[in-house]
């Protein structure tokens, strides 16, 4: 007997209903085990979190997984209300997605895909810096929980970071994937594809400003190497803002 629906996760959060749900092993994941993502459902159910941003996601993995968290918060008594999926009073789900093909294809572009017709989410397809000055600043988003898998350069992901954070609701959280410097570097990538191979070193060297900073809390968890033969998380890091910042942000008049 195991605490999660094993059939559940195999045919709705690891799989399309049938074939593999494309980069869960980048969160060291497999059909019946979903990596990162116990992490990710584990914190939304923690902190309550409505709003959920999934910047960047190839195969809908990580947002589904946000999208079922909220559910089941509704299901358990803890969200009350409207629970349709946008417009109620449980939240709902953002996947920001330019769809260019920049760091992998993206599987669930359709309107028709199984993660849209099954989890619903508000999909914006553009850059994650259109939808923020466009989007989600213009309405005056409070965000309880953002993703950050979308550009891995270091200009880009810290862009992203330090944009979406200004959005962040107090207590609210930001995870980021693909934070193991030691996954990036051991990584073999074939000849024939180095070509067209894009580091993902960004978000590593990312994560070592923001511990240095003293405004962030930052928590690793890394697990490559643990289980030689098995998958291994690429690196999934949670950001907080420390309360002491967030206590001097609600007392003094800061621009950010």
């Amino acid at each position: 007997m195991s605490l999660v629906d094993l059939d559940f996760i195999k045919q709705n959060i690891t799989s399309d209903n049938g074939p593999e749900v494309p980069y869960i092993w980048s969160h060291g994941a497999n059909k019946l085990h979903i990596g990162d993502g116990i992490v990710i459902y584990a914190l939304i159910q923690q902190i309550r979190a409505k709003v959920c941003v999934c910047l960047g996601s190839g195969g809908g993995f990580i947002p589904r997984i946000m999208t079922q968290a909220r559910r089941d918060l509704y299901m358990e008594g803890i969200f009350e209300g409207d629970d349709c999926e946008i417009w109620g009073t449980v939240g709902g789900t953002w996947v920001v997605d330019a769809c260019n093909g920049v760091g992998g294809h993206v599987s669930w572009e359709n309107e028709d895909s199984f993660y849209r017709t099954h989890f619903s989410p508000a999909f914006i397809k553009d850059t994650t810096e259109n939808a923020y000055y466009n989007y989600f600043s213009l309405q005056n988003f409070k965000l309880d929980f953002v993703h950050i898998d979308a550009d891995h350069s270091y200009e880009g992901v810290r862009k992203d970071f330090y944009l979406y954070s200004k959005l962040l609701s107090p207590g609210g959280i930001i995870t980021l994937h693909d934070t193991d410097l030691r996954y990036e570097q051991a990584l073999i990538v074939p000849e024939n594809q180095k070509k067209d191979w894009d580091r993902f070193d960004g978000p590593g060297h990312l994560i070592k400003e923001l511990e240095y900073s003293g405004e962030w809390n930052v928590i690793k968890l890394f697990n490559f190497g643990k289980c030689p033969g098995k998958p291994a998380s690429t690196g999934l890091t949670i950001v907080q803002r420390s309360s002491e910042f967030e206590d001097y942000l609600s007392t003094t008049k800061v621009t950010l």
